[in-house]
């Protein structure tokens, strides 16, 4: 339409020309302002109807459809994957394993930066008061290889390992923190189909024993740290003929042993200036054997094969949006973790970036970063991570520290901030949305999204249940969503993860493209899949990504695995869960009274029950335990002939027996003798009690506390009791 440059339309300027132009002024500043008002309403109420149609939609949302699929006969509820009516077992047409997935992307992505690390520019020692001493580093940018020179680099190792005389059918050990070379020694071994025998760099010396001797290693590719663990247990280790220490400077020398010990540069070396063919493997070929943290006792190794990891990374692959050639990855988690090994594959696959750092260098605060320079997030600004509910709980409470610590206004503002966005989150109409969220992103939380280097766009936490206050406070602080996932090593971390745009807490999403859920009966813990409002029971993950079992374990292989009429693997978990409406997963309890804690440890609350009840102010006890705490807690109901006996001899006044339960100098007294008695049966620090509960009433069998065989009604017991971790002396 024309309008003259003059704000009105081209006919109204034909109009103001004639007689009566005065009262067509009037009338059309009357419809001007009726306008103005109406685009106010629209303005108000626009954004509240949106929110709500938002709203609705991912209420209504189906994540997770029915499934028919066939059991060992115990019936079950099952759920798949809404988009998939069979489970997906590659994203890639023609790509089987996953060394033909890393050769594909290296030649798709040729010239663009694969895997980068900083460079150490020094690093010092600093010596507090107290005489304790820390290393401090400074760090440098980024330096970086393309994908090309990666598949250079692989194929080089991969040579330089038959070199030195590592043969088909031999197993490779990678014993390290996560750092580039970890990755390329993965792949070179792909190349070559040997099976890499992963383990964690914090085990003790009698699990890397085990783990080396079980599999027969005879190569063993580790840091200098490491290398110094081996050579102190030289003695105990069997198989091994040869070690590649990825540190070339101040690489450890070992005369006492018959290992040959080789750099990992030389190696390379060598393989460069004798090339041999690689020698692919098979979809079904083990190319890991990767050792559980142990939570029983030794740790056991779960055999995974090509297709069994793949079918994870492909799944994945399409639940993350918009994965692609922008994308740069943080990478500090362990290696020796399927989370982590996962990821780095998919990332690769996509032709993103990989930048390497740790846990102790990854904020400018991070205890080992020199003071004024820069951690790895900041270096980096990657867009995104794999997380663990333990590090995402750092982040928050580091952030509501300094909040506190500034005071005043600042932390009014960031309150008011935070509670704006978060009633926004949980669907008020009347939350933070549109121009208000952009405010309150430049003024507050633009600050906090630099910790992480202020770009991440995505967050994948694994490994424990992650708390609804800190999964609210990153979307809100960092802006952004957070894919919560469950699954096990067992199962290649495939099992199920929360989509894009769910913003639900307390739940671990649908299943994963490559994986069937399945509920059954758990008539003993009182969970069945007929329970109202929603099915419960034991939860069960079949699909490509379920594993072959454990290493040389057939006993236990068989207990948890299964095979249907198909041919279907699936894996019991021992978990307990409940299927949501939209066929969401959430877990809410354990068949064994095995609990991972925050940062990874497992606690075996009968053996540590056991070892404590050799107090004598013990009657009974229970220690309970969550994923969303580092430590554990004891409800001890107490020995009354025993307490009262010490009471008298402190001459200690009390009216009865409850009020002396109640008592500080009494609960001190209790707490020290069971730390007495947890030293004398060799219990870890974590399995420890951190706070106890003092109780004076008896548990019988007519209380309904335990059964008759005398045994604890755990569930019972927390019920209550009421059992809150914080309610507790400590």
């Amino acid at each position: 339409m024309l309008s003259c440059g003059t704000g009105y339309p081209f006919y109204m300027i034909c109009i103001l020309s004639l007689p009566h132009k005065d009262a067509f002024v009037r009338t059309n500043n009357r419809c001007k302002s009726n306008l103005g008002m109406s685009a106010y309403i629209v303005g108000v109420l626009a954004p509240l109807v949106l929110t709500l149609a938002l709203r609705s939609s991912r209420k209504g949302k189906i994540r997770g459809l029915a499934a028919d699929v066939e059991g060992e006969g115990e019936g079950g509820y099952a759920i798949r994957n809404h988009r998939f009516a069979s489970p997906v077992e590659t994203a890639w047409e023609g790509i089987k394993t996953l060394a033909e997935l890393f050769e594909q992307a290296c030649k798709q992505h040729g010239d663009k930066n694969l895997l980068g690390t900083r460079k150490l520019i020094s690093r010092e020692t600093q010596v507090h008061a107290d005489g304790r001493s820390f290393e401090k580093l400074h760090l440098g940018d980024y330096e970086w290889m393309s994908y090309g020179q990666v598949f250079e680099t692989v194929c080089n190792f991969a040579s330089g390992l038959v070199q030195v005389g590592h043969t088909t059918g031999e197993r490779v050990a990678i014993f390290a923190d996560t750092r580039e070379e970890w990755f390329i020694a993965l792949q070179a071994c792909f190349r070559l189909n040997l099976t890499v025998v992963t383990m964690y760099a914090s085990l003790g010396e009698e699990a890397i024993c085990h783990s080396l001797n079980e599999t027969e290693v005879t190569t063993v590719i580790c840091g200098n740290k490491e290398l110094k663990k081996l050579v102190d247990i030289s003695g105990q280790i069997d198989t091994v003929e040869r070690v590649i220490c990825m540190d070339d400077d101040d690489m450890l020398s070992d005369e006492s042993s018959s290992w040959k010990i080789f750099s990992y540069s030389e190696v390379e070396q060598i393989g460069r200036e004798k090339p041999v063919d690689a020698d692919l493997p098979l979809p079904a070929d083990v190319a890991v054997i990767m050792y559980t943290s142990g939570s029983t006792g030794l740790p056991k190794g779960v055999m995974m094969t090509h297709s069994n990891v793949l079918a994870t990374v492909s799944a994945v692959m399409t639940i993350v949006p918009g994965l692609g050639g922008k994308d740069v990855y943080l990478a500090y988690l362990p290696l020796a973790h399927i989370l982590e090994l996962a990821a780095e594959n998919l990332i690769a696959a996509v032709g993103s970036s990989i930048g390497y750092g740790s846990p102790l260098t990854l904020t400018d605060t991070s205890s080992k970063i020199k003071r004024g320079t820069k951690g790895d997030a900041s270096t980096l600004r990657p867009t995104l991570m794999a997380s663990v509910p333990a590090i995402l709980d750092r982040v928050r409470d580091g952030v509501r520290k300094k909040v506190d610590s500034a005071g005043g206004v600042s932390k009014k503002l960031f309150d008011l901030a935070y509670g704006r966005r978060l009633s926004a989150i949980n669907g008020s109409w009347f939350g933070a949305w549109g121009l208000e969220k952009l405010l309150w992103t430049f003024l507050v939380f633009r600050k906090v999204r630099a910790i992480l280097g202020g770009r991440i766009r995505f967050i994948l936490s694994g490994g424990a249940p992650l708390s609804a206050d800190t999964q609210r406070f990153i979307n809100i602080c960092l802006g952004a969503p957070i894919g919560q996932g469950y699954g096990l090593t067992e199962t290649c971390a495939g099992g199920t993860f929360s989509e894009y745009d769910d913003t639900s807490v307390g739940r671990v999403g649908a299943p994963l493209p490559c994986s069937y859920i399945k509920l059954i009966d758990w008539p003993e813990g009182g969970y069945l899949t007929s329970d109202s409002p929603m099915p419960r029971g034991e939860i069960v993950i079949g699909g490509p990504n379920v594993t072959l079992g454990y290493f040389k374990n057939d006993e236990k292989t068989k207990e948890v695995y299964k095979v249907d009429k198909r041919g279907l693997r699936w894996f019991y978990t021992g978990d307990v869960g409940q299927f949501h409406k939209d066929g969401c997963l959430e877990i809410i309890d354990r068949k064994k009274d095995i609990v991972k804690l925050q940062h990874g440890e497992y606690v075996s609350l009968g053996k540590v029950e056991a070892g404590l009840s050799v107090s004598p102010y013990v009657d009974n006890i229970m220690v309970h335990a969550n994923s969303f705490h580092s430590y554990c807690v004891a409800l001890v109901v107490a020995s009354q002939p025993a307490l009262e006996s010490w009471a008298l001899q402190k001459g200690i006044n009390f009216d009865d027996f409850t009020s002396l339960c109640q008592m500080e100098e009494t609960l001190k007294e209790v707490y020290t003798s069971l730390v007495k008695a947890a030293k004398t049966a060799r219990l870890e620090k974590f399995e420890i009690p951190a706070k106890i509960k003092l109780l004076p009433e008896v548990w019988t069998p007519e209380s309904g506390l335990v059964t008759a065989a005398l045994k604890l009604k755990r569930d019972v017991i927390r019920k209550t009791f009421k059992v809150d971790l914080a309610n507790f002396y400590s």
